[in-house]
């Protein structure tokens, strides 16, 4: 049976188990004159010296396993330690659901360990389909603490592509917008599904109602960039589309005609124009309400009106929309 992290009881040292009584430790040869050498704790070397003894003679047995998950609680991010691990694991085929409840153990102080979540996905990608259900799960656990966990994420959208269970993922996405409409992540894992998903058809099917999804975020906050770019992604290849779709030019006029949070608004319709759109006049009396006196308000081109109000709205990007400005053809 597999030694926990020592929590609770006193930790025995190796030299003093009976069942190491066979094994020379091998010590870290760090050269004769090492640069800056490393205090490491008198347990972490003991317990390295004995897994570099395992580990040069490739022996395969339980207590190796044990050994394995002493040193991991030492240091999660030593990436021989997990390789050999694996190695046990299939030669001593060791029952993998028992494994998962050791890497979630770990991950519970380490989540953000690169080498966690690649031991996970090996061993899920082992159990096969059996093992999505709790796969997704456990990245729900992980996001309910923190919704922007990349390693988090990654796996997710690993197991839905390999293992299946996309029947509920665009509800889970709304559930998470529904608690933080700012939430990013949630937008990309949202656009991940309905353009991946087998069962939703693809972009082009689910852009009608996702177009009203996020007309609604939009006009809910307006401030937010992730429903904007989201709009946007929706006409993905589809650039005339876009431009075209009376929905969004829709969007910016409401938002525009509200003169609240209306910065994004006011970057779509710029490039909406570049791109061709023919602005009517409500949108130039829009533009026009939003003028300031050190604005000129003699200029008629309302792209290059476009780009002083957001010099003046958003001055960490003011060179972006001055360089914006000075693309733009001069109005005959």
């Amino acid at each position: 049976m597999e030694s926990d992290s020592g929590e609770g009881e006193e930790r025995v040292p190796l030299r003093e188990r009976a069942e190491w009584k066979d094994v020379t430790p091998v010590p870290q040869d760090d050269g004769p004159n090492p640069v800056v050498p490393i205090k490491y704790t008198e347990e972490f070397a003991e317990v390295m010296d004995y897994f570099r003894a395992v580990y040069l003679s490739d022996e395969r047995s339980p207590r190796a396993l044990s050994l394995t998950a002493e040193a991991i609680h030492f240091n999660a991010a030593n990436y021989t330690v997990w390789h050999f691990r694996r190695l046990l694991l299939e030669s001593l085929k060791v029952d993998l659901h028992s494994e998962l409840e050791f890497v979630e153990g770990i991950a519970s102080g380490n989540s953000k360990n690169y080498q966690i979540w690649h031991h996970r996905r090996w061993v899920a990608e082992k159990l096969g389909p059996e093992a999505r259900n709790n796969e997704l799960e456990f990245t729900k656990k992980i996001l309910s603490i923190d919704a922007k966990h990349y390693h988090a994420w990654s796996h997710r959208q690993w197991v839905l592509q390999a293992l299946g269970g996309w029947e509920d993922e665009l509800n889970y996405c709304t559930e998470l917008l529904e608690t933080d409409i700012f939430n990013n992540s949630a937008w990309n894992q949202r656009y991940f599904v309905i353009t991946r998903s087998p069962l939703l058809g693809g972009l082009k099917a689910m852009r009608e109602s996702e177009v009203l999804y996020t007309v609604e975020a939009i006009m809910a906050y307006p401030e937010n960039e992730s429903s904007w770019r989201y709009l946007r992604g929706l006409y993905l290849g589809e650039t005339t589309s876009w431009v075209n779709d009376p929905q969004v030019s829709s969007v910016c006029l409401k938002v525009l005609s509200s003169k609240n949070s209306y910065l994004f608004a006011l970057s779509t319709l710029l490039d909406l124009i570049c791109l061709g759109y023919q602005p009517n006049q409500d949108f130039r009396d829009a533009v026009a309400a939003l003028k300031t006196s050190d604005l000129d308000k003699e200029d008629i081109d309302i792209a290059r009106n476009i780009c002083s109000i957001l010099e003046r709205v958003d001055p960490i990007r003011a060179n972006y929309w001055i360089w914006r400005k000075s693309r733009l053809p001069q109005a005959v």
